[in-house]
């Protein structure tokens, strides 16, 4: 399976993702979920791939989650499912798929536990290092 990133180019935790995916040498696909949002069927299958909650995945910076109540916990998993595929900018990101495991990857770092050939070392858009377990201090 190659490399999977479902993507917000405004998003730095998605950017500092990418790079560190290209860094450790694969070339993702790369689906900007606001322009090309996954299928509901799709959608529920990350989910259940991630080993998240359904709530776990919604986004509340940015999105119109207060004004739709979406802080109801008497919501089920499939009005959350609804709202996320009403409003996309309701999931958060980044997903990354890869064959050892799909993971939202927030923070960025996430994605190091799931690549083959994670980098020992990368420094974030705004300055701080992320060292790999395996990388020297």
């Amino acid at each position: 399976m190659a490399v999977t990133i479902y993507h917000n180019p405004a998003c730095g935790t998605s950017r500092n993702t990418l790079e560190m995916i290209r860094l450790s040498g694969e070339e993702p696909l790369v689906i900007e979920y606001l322009k090309t949002p996954p299928s509901r069927e799709r959608l529920v299958e990350l989910i259940g791939k991630m080993g998240i909650p359904t709530r776990e995945l919604l986004r509340k910076k940015g999105t119109p989650y207060e004004e739709l109540g979406l802080d109801d916990n008497t919501l089920t998993d499939e009005q959350l499912v609804d709202a996320m595929m009403a409003h996309p900018i309701l999931i958060n990101r980044p997903i990354v798929e890869t064959d050892k495991g799909t993971r939202l990857c927030r923070p960025s770092e996430a994605v190091l536990e799931i690549l083959e050939n994670p980098v020992d070392s990368y420094t974030k858009e705004d300055g701080e290092v992320v060292k790999t377990s395996g990388a020297a201090e």
